[in-house]
């Protein structure tokens, strides 16, 4: 048996605290991200408050326009805002309040079929709950891009 095979074996046994480190390493680090700073995964904290924010936003305009709060008119508007802000600058309301943007994991620009697939997968919920070790929910691994921290302000 190999000194890493056993360095590995050994901190499994020794808890999941002393592999961690050792086998998985940071958010995003596999994808040539940093680990802190601009152009680093977001946080989960950062991404569920901006969830919250559209959310909440969404549910007041559509009891505003139909003076019932909930229902299906703030899940249209939520979709609508969701896909349309992203396509557009690539990025929520929420998001944007908290500095956070949707990128292609590759680099480049958003494709709009990206923005169509993450926005729907997201709209549906459940795939937004089910994320890898990079942070990246089923919504961002089907549309292969992931959330990170603002890269540049405007």
């Amino acid at each position: 048996m190999s000194d890493e095979r056993r360095r590995i074996i050994g901190g499994w046994l020794g808890g999941s605290r002393t592999v961690s480190p050792l086998v998985l390493g940071f958010p995003g680090e596999r994808l040539g991200l940093p680990e802190k700073g601009a152009g680093s995964v977001a946080p989960m904290g950062l991404r569920l408050a901006a969830l919250i924010v559209d959310w909440l936003s969404c549910l007041l305009i559509g009891a505003f326009v139909t003076r019932v709060w909930g229902g299906l008119t703030s899940l249209v508007i939520f979709y609508a805002e969701i896909l349309v802000l992203t396509m557009l600058q690539g990025a929520s309301a929420g998001q944007r309040l908290f500095r956070i943007e949707v990128r292609p994991v590759d680099g480049g620009r958003l494709s709009p079929i990206a923005v169509v697939i993450r926005s729907l997968l997201l709209f549906i919920a459940i795939p937004a709950v089910i994320y890898d070790r990079d942070g990246r929910g089923l919504h961002d691994r089907a549309a292969r891009t992931i959330v990170l921290r603002k890269i540049k302000t405007l």
